[in-house]
């Protein structure tokens, strides 16, 4: 019965199905059916927030990509943004969509757009009640959106989880970032472009890089981003200048 599933339990199972490819069907199920008072005791506090909320993107963005990747890869831009503003993951009696999950819980109702400053216009009850206070840009790191270099998807523990997400971000910045000493250059990923708000603007995204060693302590480096190749993803979320183009 799903009344006897801690939430935190289920989101990690539930993830773990899906990556060892296992039925993941009856753990959809109770997912759904999960009573409104049992998320509120197991989301009380940060921790429980971001390994529950990233498990349960994790789990249904891999199942949701299996199920359509066909259309999504024959279908052009506008075809894989309704992908991830579709309301097709139920919770707690509430459908979601991916982006509400990414941007509204985990990045604290924030819009797709906007580099990060923008917020999210009306956010429902739910999605109040249950966001993380506070944007923590470490979840960029963590998110599967079937693109080419998103990080190894890990289950997420509320115990070990600010431990979890930095070996992410040190993988990914290791895989994904390059410094040229001579002209004193990072060359970034384009989400630090993208939602470059989160991390406290230009200079945050420097701090970032120094904090995770991408960069020398000392530097104060020019940043140049990486293009996407929209051809090679399904991670649409747009920018202003993603849509003009």
């Amino acid at each position: 019965m799903s009344t006897q599933l801690d939430p935190l339990s289920l989101s990690a199972d539930l993830l773990y199905t899906v990556k060892t490819e296992g039925d993941a069907d009856q753990l959809r199920e109770h997912l759904a059916a999960l009573e409104r008072t049992q998320l509120e005791r197991a989301l009380s506090g940060r921790e429980g927030k971001l390994a529950f909320w990233l498990n349960c993107y994790n789990a249904y963005a891999q199942l949701l990509i299996e199920e359509e990747e066909p259309d999504l890869l024959e279908g052009g831009l506008l075809d894989r943004w309704k992908f991830f503003a579709r309301d097709q993951i139920p919770v707690s009696g509430v459908w979601l969509s991916l982006n509400d999950i990414e941007h509204g819980l985990l990045r604290s109702s924030k819009q797709s757009w906007g580099f990060g400053y923008v917020p999210r216009l009306f956010p429902s009850s739910f999605e109040r009640q249950f966001r993380l206070e506070e944007c923590d840009p470490r979840v960029h790191f963590a998110l599967g959106h079937g693109a080419e270099h998103c990080p190894p998807i890990a289950v997420y523990s509320p115990r070990d989880v600010d431990e979890e997400l930095d070996i992410a971000i040190e993988w990914f910045l290791e895989e994904n970032v390059s410094y040229d000493s001579a002209d004193d250059t990072a060359t970034v990923p384009r989400l630090f472009r993208q939602y470059r708000g989160d991390f406290g603007g230009k200079r945050g995204v420097v701090d970032f890089l120094r904090e995770y060693n991408a960069v020398p302590a000392e530097a104060s480096p020019s940043l140049e981003y990486e293009q996407i190749d929209h051809s090679a993803e399904l991670d649409v979320d747009l920018d202003a200048e993603d849509i003009r183009s």
